[in-house]
């Protein structure tokens, strides 16, 4: 069995010239897990693990370590010329920059330590998606469905532009996943860009804003469906990577992710509309006749003054 393996590998990776990819790939691979299985240690304060690096109190992500590896890979394979054997282990090297990168891209994205918070999940999507896509690359997928060895140069252009399109229209009604797996596989970002978009998605707040039942048809496919992968997701990314911490009610983080859950919520219901058919037009602000009467109201409130009316009179108190 052994044999037969190492045969399969020599015929698959070596001779196709796919070992650097390979290489590059269980690199990604192991280097995330490694550093997840780290993390998890130093949070769970284990007392002979290392825990974290901080010379002279300064806390140094691995995302450092982890540009540190990208950059010896991508610049020695042009320093090399991509001969063997170099391109092989600077392949491996990219690979393990890429994990340790891409497991705080969360960190990078937000701009705050976010790594085991409900955001930090944005990284483990970006590890995935990474794997999937290189793991389809060594298979022999090319990216947005070009046929190796296609002579017509105008047929080329219109199958990359068309399934590029298609993709785009996936990422735009909320489909990252189909959107972004849809480069190496245009079927999915096909599948994606037909069905209704995501309430959320700049798709819905463009074109569904004038159609309230198409909008509700998606509330509802959201509720009904996206529901129960958001629960196999939360339990495959927490057997993966760990759950994200319990911010307490008290604690000024909470108010930031209440307003946050509001905003999306908003974001998927329709502004009412009177019967007339018209939209409520807000204030403008910037009148000033009613900054000035704002500002005689601070003054007032200042002053301990009664607050008068507009026939100058203070208002009369129900009894």
């Amino acid at each position: 069995m052994l044999s037969a393996l190492l045969d399969g590998y020599r015929h698959h990776i070596v001779d196709a010239h796919k070992q650097p990819l390979f290489l590059l790939l269980v690199g990604f691979i192991v280097s995330f897990l490694l550093i997840r299985v780290s993390t998890r240690l130093i949070r769970a304060q284990v007392r002979w693990w290392p825990g974290n690096v901080t010379p002279g109190g300064l806390h140094i992500h691995h995302m450092v370590f982890g540009l540190g590896f990208l950059l010896l890979g991508g610049i020695g394979v042009f320093a090399t010329n991509g001969g063997h054997p170099w391109i092989d282990w600077f392949g491996l090297a990219f690979g393990i920059g890429c994990g340790l990168v891409l497991d705080e891209f969360a960190l990078i994205l937000h701009l705050d330590d976010v790594y085991w918070s409900e955001q930090g999940r944005k990284s483990v999507d970006a590890v995935i998606l990474g794997i999937l896509l290189t793991a389809l690359l060594l298979t022999g997928y090319v990216p947005l469905g070009v046929v190796p060895g296609q002579d017509t140069r105008w047929g080329l252009v219109a199958v990359i532009g068309v399934n590029a399109l298609v993709c785009l229209v996936a990422l735009l009604k909320g489909k990252v996943w189909t959107g972004l797996l849809g480069i190496m596989v245009p079927g999915l970002s096909w599948i994606g860009a037909i069905r209704l978009a995501r309430p959320g998605s700049p798709w819905a707040r463009w074109r569904y804003a004038d159609r309230p039942r198409r909008m509700a048809r998606a509330i509802r496919r959201e509720r009904r469906l996206h529901a129960r992968t958001d629960r196999a997701r939360t339990w495959l990314f927490d057997l993966i990577a760990g759950a994200p911490d319990k911010v307490p009610a008290g604690h000024p983080k909470a108010h930031a992710v209440a307003e946050r859950m509001a905003a999306k919520a908003l974001a998927h219901r329709r502004p009412a509309t009177p019967v007339g058919g018209r939209r409520a037009v807000a204030p403008d602000a910037t009148d000033p006749a009613r900054q000035a009467r704002a500002q005689r109201r601070r003054r007032t409130v200042r002053a301990g003054r009664p607050r008068t009316t507009a026939t100058g009179k203070p208002p009369q108190r129900a009894r």
